[in-house]
């Protein structure tokens, strides 16, 4: 164990050649980054999770009725021992092999196995107060962390000159403000990876624990290699178009749909602005080409460098996501599905004469293009009808 932190904590490593962690701790400052500081993220994190309990209980609950959210009303499954055990131990979607042996074990059809299942998963699904809850705890901290985090760095040297950045790198004395505004920000997404499992868990679950994950290692190794100065502005880039995203949300839960369509026109705006075009021209600019100026090229200069590419490689994706919803707004004159990373899991059909969940794509256009052909087959019904109609209307006054 002693050899392998030895071997993580190598000066090679983590800064520019020539620089030892001796020499990093005798910088003068209110507060010297160390690796020891991150331990502190673990209370903040916990005391992240019990602050928003709070929140949700005192503030996000009555706010979302306040509003007008609205949950809908599931049913509620009949007891059933055996399908109950089998959803919770193996699976909540059986195969059709493994539908036909509950239904032997538990005296139902197989239709009623599979309505049984699908009201179950139902009946599991959050509701609509349950996410705006969580989409309002994110608004409020990203407008807190933005505004504080701008109030902090509108006055310093690097938010407008991007070389400041650099001058004295990486002997650089780091301001308590800074100090806990970078540990603040660890801290929450510890918060968020430590709930992920369970908080409503979208299709993209596995991204979302993958890009936590990818946050804390980029804000972790850019702390202790002291790259503070540029990962602040990091952060407050992000933050400035993370919170009219939540609160787009927030008003599409509450069903303000006018609302929700202008925050979202507005948050695109800024998404497209600070990612596309702020990020990679002063950011990524800077801790690739300026940085060169000051220190000769290093494991971490790579290794951080490589991290906010492949950030702005999702930024990218992203802004396509968004741009085609756009598009489909502005031409189609509506959103007709979120196309964002964070779209939810659709609501299964709770009709019990509905089709079955696991339909074949042939299967899919087969009922549009019967529900089609029934829809032209009663027009062509009316249409004759009018049309005898007319014609009986027309032959009375010859025939009296």
């Amino acid at each position: 164990m002693e050899l392998f932190s030895e071997w993580l904590w190598k000066q090679e490593y983590w800064l520019p050649p020539g620089i030892t962690w001796e020499d990093m701790a005798q910088i003068q400052g209110s507060a010297c980054p160390l690796p020891r500081d991150l331990l502190v993220t673990l209370p903040l994190a916990v005391g992240f999770i019990a602050l928003r309990h709070a929140f949700e209980r005192v503030a996000a609950v009555p706010l979302s009725r306040l509003l007008g959210v609205r949950d809908k009303l599931r049913l509620r499954v009949p007891p059933a021992p055996s399908l109950e055990a089998f959803y919770i131990r193996h699976s909540r979607q059986p195969t059709l092999s493994e539908v036909c042996n509950l239904a032997k074990h538990s005296g139902l059809t197989q239709k009623q196995v599979q309505i049984w299942f699908r009201h179950r998963r139902n009946q599991d699904r959050p509701s609509n107060t349950k996410k705006f809850c969580e989409a309002s705890w994110r608004f409020v901290f990203y407008l807190v962390s933005f505004t504080a985090g701008l109030a902090s760095l509108i006055d310093t040297p690097w938010f407008w000159d991007q070389k400041e950045c650099w001058r004295g790198y990486p002997q650089q004395a780091v301001e308590k403000v800074h100090y806990w505004y970078y540990l603040t920000e660890l801290g929450f997404y510890w918060s968020l990876l430590l709930c992920v499992s369970v908080d409503v868990k979208r299709k993209d679950f596995k991204e979302q624990i993958i890009h936590h994950f990818a946050t804390i290692v980029l804000l972790g190794f850019s702390y202790c290699a002291n790259y503070v100065r540029v990962g602040t502005l990091v952060m407050l880039v992000h933050d400035s178009s993370d919170f009219l995203l939540e609160s787009a949300k927030m008003f599409n839960y509450a069903g303000w749909k006018k609302t929700c369509d202008v925050l979202f026109i507005v948050f695109a705006v800024v998404f497209l602005v600070t990612r596309l075009v702020i990020f990679p021209s002063k950011i990524i600019s800077t801790t690739l080409i300026l940085s060169m100026e000051v220190f000769e090229p290093f494991v971490g200069y790579y290794f951080f460098n490589a991290l906010l590419l492949v950030l702005q490689a999702l930024h990218v994706f992203w802004a396509w996501l968004i741009l085609r919803m756009a598009y489909k707004f502005l031409f189609l004159g509506k959103l007709e599905k979120d196309e964002r990373s964070d779209d939810d899991e659709s609501e299964e059909d709770e009709d019990e004469g509905g089709e079955e969940e696991e339909q074949t794509p042939w299967r899919k256009r087969r009922i549009v293009l019967d529900s089609k052909l029934a829809m032209m087959t009663s027009s062509c019904v009316l249409n004759n009808l009018a049309n005898q109609r007319a014609n009986v209307c027309s032959t009375t006054p010859k025939a009296r």
